[in-house]
C-alpha cells in the first residue's frame, strides 16, 4: 500500500514537470518568437529606406525621406517644403516605396471608375 501512494507520487511529479516545460513551449511560441520575428522585419524595413520613399511616424505623420544618416532621418512633412524634422530611424512605423504608392493610386482610381 505504501510502496502504491510513492509510485503515484512519482507519476504525478513527472507529469506536473512535463506540463510546465509545455507550458514554457507554449509561451514561446505564442509571444516571444511573433515578437523576434516583429522586430526582424522592422530592422530590414529600416535598412531598405532610400531617400524619397513615403513614411510614417509613430506620431501618425505622413510625409517623405529627404536624407538618412546612420541612427537619424529628415523628414519632410505636409505640402510646405519648409518643414523639415530630423528624427530618429525608431520612429519610422512604415516605409512605402514610390512605385508602391502609384501602383495602390492607381488600384483605387480603377476601383472608383469601376463603381460608376
Amino acid at each position: 500500500m505504501i510502496l502504491a501512494s510513492a509510485n503515484a507520487g512519482a507519476g504525478s511529479m513527472a507529469s506536473m514537470l512535463i506540463m510546465i516545460v509545455a507550458m514554457f513551449v507554449l509561451m514561446y511560441f505564442m509571444m516571444i518568437r511573433p515578437q523576434k520575428k516583429e522586430q526582424k522585419r522592422m530592422q530590414e524595413m529600416l535598412t531598405s529606406m532610400e531617400i524619397g520613399d513615403a513614411v510614417v511616424t509613430t506620431s501618425g505623420f505622413y510625409g517623405i525621406l529627404i536624407d538618412i544618416s546612420d541612427d537619424d532621418v529628415i523628414v519632410e512633412f505636409g505640402n510646405n517644403k519648409n518643414c523639415r524634422i530630423p528624427m530618429r530611424k525608431e520612429a519610422i512605423t512604415q516605409v512605402e516605396k514610390p512605385e508602391q504608392a502609384a501602383a495602390v493610386k492607381e488600384d483605387k482610381e480603377k476601383d472608383a471608375k469601376a463603381k460608376k
